[in-house]
């Protein structure tokens, strides 16, 4: 079937063209909202600026289409093939792409706001400046992808790979990252802000600037990682692992941080106002200020290098002390 055949059935009121042939087609803002293309071959075809709103498109094969500025808005690409097509620019809000191909695909400026991207491989994509919110990227691989600057508010992330992503200026506010394993991910300037992380690898990250302003990060691992002028204001780090992370200048106003290890962590110039530190581990910790002399029992294992913010509103008459080898601090 050739173009001038489909648009006679189209507009006679047909919408059912699933299998068919239109490999090669020049489909350039072509209006076909609703049609059936379930395993249509589009190989090659020309589908930029085309109107597919809520078309069937399971398990099409769109190797190397042109997409650009298509609207796709609930379409059903799932199983689709789009291996090296181009989608710059388009639309494919409320889509089904799951388990779609998208190696080699270009998808810059996309807007996949609350798609269903379950199971795609995306691995080593260039995702940067992407619309994701409320994406469902359940066992999604994103291993390598490049999601700088890209809105992922409110998506789902379960089982989803992440190894290596790029994630620096990023919109992550408020989303569900739970025993997620971002081992020396680069969030850097990340907004974050009552984000979880709870549970979550970010052993050797890059958070540098990052907004964490009220996040939830109970028991995260944080080993080694780079909190410079991090906002953690209000955020809650129970038993979170921060040893030997840089968390100079980083604001720690009002932020709990009940039992959590701040071995040889660095807080040079860290604002503490108001943060709980009951039981936290601060053995070889470093401040700017002099430190603590509580009187403990003489114990070379025990050497007192931790220390922490002294400021006027600072009270630590009653906290100054070690128990079980641990520093009991709390600065109210």
């Amino acid at each position: 079937m050739n173009i001038q055949e489909l648009m006679s059935c189209y507009q006679r009121g047909e919408r059912d063209f699933s299998d068919v042939n239109l490999a090669g087609e020049n489909l350039n803002s072509i209006h076909l909202c609703g049609v059936n293309l379930a395993h249509a071959n589009l190989n090659g075809a020309d589908l930029s600026r085309a109107n597919l709103t809520n078309v069937n498109l399971e398990g099409a094969f769109l190797y190397g289409a042109e997409l650009s500025y298509a609207r796709l808005g609930y379409a059903n690409l799932s199983n689709a093939t789009l291996t090296k097509s181009t989608l710059t620019g388009v639309y494919l809000a409320h889509a089904n792409l799951t388990e779609a191909k998208l190696s080699g695909a270009v998808l810059r400026g996309v807007n996949l706001r609350q798609a269903d991207l379950t199971g795609v491989n995306l691995c080593g994509a260039n995702l940067y400046n992407i619309n994701l919110r409320s994406a469902n990227l359940t066992d999604a691989n994103l291993n390598w992808a490049n999601l700088c600057g890209a809105r992922l508010s409110g998506a789902i992330f379960t089982r989803t790979k992440m190894v290596g992503v790029k994630l620096s200026h990023a919109y992550l506010n408020g989303t569900n990252l739970r025993y997620t394993d971002l081992d020396g991910v680069n969030l850097s300037e990340a907004k974050l802000s009552g984000a979880d992380f709870s549970h979550a690898n970010l052993a050797a990250a890059n958070l540098n600037h990052a907004h964490l302003r009220l996040a939830t990060l109970h028991n995260t691992h944080l080993h080694a990682a780079n909190l410079a002028w991090a906002d953690l204001s209000q955020a809650d780090l129970t038993r979170a692992d921060l040893s030997g992370c840089n968390l100079t200048h980083t604001n720690l106003n009002a932020a709990r941080l009940t039992e959590t290890n701040l071995n040889a962590a660095d807080l040079s110039r860290a604002n503490l106002q108001g943060s709980n530190l009951e039981d936290a581990y601060l053995w070889a910790a470093t401040t700017d200020h002099p430190p603590l002399t509580p009187e403990v029992p003489s114990n070379d294992s025990l050497s007192a290098h931790s220390h922490t913010d002294i400021s006027e509103q600072s009270n630590l008459s009653k906290s100054r002390l070690f128990r079980n080898r641990r520093m009991l601090l709390s600065v109210i």
